[in-house]
């Protein structure tokens, strides 16, 4: 920091945001920050604004925010229920949102295990959405960094033959183990459970007792047998494997004996603090944050973040909660570096990524400016590797 080359008029080749708030890990400097060749090439700190540079005019420079778990392009594909979109469009406009909500690396979200048939039946989707996916980023067609997350979904007919079809060239970052089966986890409360299924699908409650029927022999036929092969083939992809809901202490050392290193959104205070004894690092959703308590009945992320026990923000199904849930989280703690690296530094870690979440030389030059307005962060601009996309 603080290179005196580097602190009058911008280079060719370079661009400069000055007059800024720079967020960086432990604290937030007054200064500028300088990129070329789309990667950051340093900060100085100083109140000057060389000629040639954008007048941030003290907004705050964050690097660019690392998405981990979201369903939005889920909902792209489908914008109502039995509405297919075309998934161009809808891939597309998935990734221009993200862009505007300042994530600039995410981790898409996509089933994998279905069951066929019946009136709670869902059917495969990822392989071909992912390959629609690939074929446009290799066209540049997108703003920002896509990666694939399988959700493994343990309770279904089709999983192996699904996860079968991936290999180590599909850019698949995380799988999660996902078990939905009804009186554990998320849906411990199968009134609850019933509630969220049949608004879902409109099932009577006949439909609705055989789906709860099926998911329970599914889970005692296959559900071992699929767990271990999830394992197994996240290795053979060279992924990072997530656990998700756990609720007890005896899955959270089920999952640390699978060498689970991240838990998606942990539904309890025990659980959580089971991911810490074991050296897992803990995702809760920014949904949960802004609304103050999780819609499931499940624990509050804030309380997990006041014990101390909240390590990565996932905005889950509301991509522009991300960075309003950052802000919540610096106003309860006192600390905007450390609530910031709950949305950069952290889960580019934990997804296994060292390229980018920080603003130290040579990472990539994934920033958003933010300006506050009556507490609520306001997005001003949005650079993907250098290129302004939002």
């Amino acid at each position: 920091m603080n290179s005196p080359s580097l602190s009058h008029d911008v280079d060719s080749g370079v661009f400069c945001l000055a007059n800024a708030q720079i967020v960086l890990e432990d604290r937030v400097v007054s200064g500028a920050i300088y990129v070329a060749e789309g990667k950051i090439l340093d900060v100085v700190e100083g109140g000057q604004c060389p000629v040639g540079a954008i007048d941030c005019d003290r907004d705050f420079i964050l690097p660019g925010l690392v998405e981990l778990h979201t369903d939005n392009l889920e909902r792209h594909i489908q914008p109502r229920p039995k509405v297919d979109w075309p998934h161009d469009a809808a891939i597309l406009a998935h990734d221009a949102e993200l862009a505007g909500c300042g994530i600039t690396t995410v981790f898409d979200a996509m089933r994998v295990g279905s069951i066929p048939t019946g009136k709670g039946r869902y059917l495969k989707y990822a392989r071909q959405l992912s390959r629609e996916m690939l074929a446009m980023r290799a066209e540049n067609a997108l703003k920002i960094s896509h990666f694939l997350h399988l959700r493994a979904e343990v309770c279904s007919e089709t999983l192996i033959e699904e996860l079968s079809e991936f290999d180590e060239n599909d850019r698949v970052g995380i799988v999660s183990l996902m078990d939905h089966t009804p009186g554990q986890r998320q849906f411990r409360d199968t009134e609850k459970f019933k509630a969220y299924v049949m608004g879902k699908s409109g099932m009577n409650d006949a439909e609705y007792q055989e789906h709860f029927d099926t998911l329970l022999d599914l889970r005692a036929r296959l559900g071992d047998k699929h767990e271990a092969m999830t394992v197994s083939e996240a290795a053979r992809f060279g992924a990072v494997l997530a656990s998700h809901d756990d609720t007890t202490t005896e899955q959270v050392e089920t999952s640390a004996g699978h060498g689970i290193r991240l838990a998606e959104f942990p539904t309890t205070v025990e659980a959580a603090r089971a991911c810490r004894d074991n050296g897992i690092a803990i995702m809760m959703g920014a949904p949960n944050i802004m609304r103050g308590g999780s819609h499931s009945g499940n624990v509050s992320a804030l309380e997990l973040a006041e014990l101390g026990l909240l390590d990565i923000i996932s905005s889950d199904y509301v991509p522009a909660a991300l960075l309003q849930s950052a802000f919540r989280l610096a106003k309860l703690w006192d600390d905007l570096p450390r609530a910031v690296k709950t949305v950069t530094k952290a889960p580019a870690r934990a997804s296994g990524l060292t390229d980018r979440g920080t603003f130290e030389p040579g990472m990539h030059a994934d920033m958003i400016r933010v300006r506050t307005l009556r507490d609520m962060p306001v997005i001003r601009g949005v650079w993907s590797h250098g290129r302004q996309v939002g």
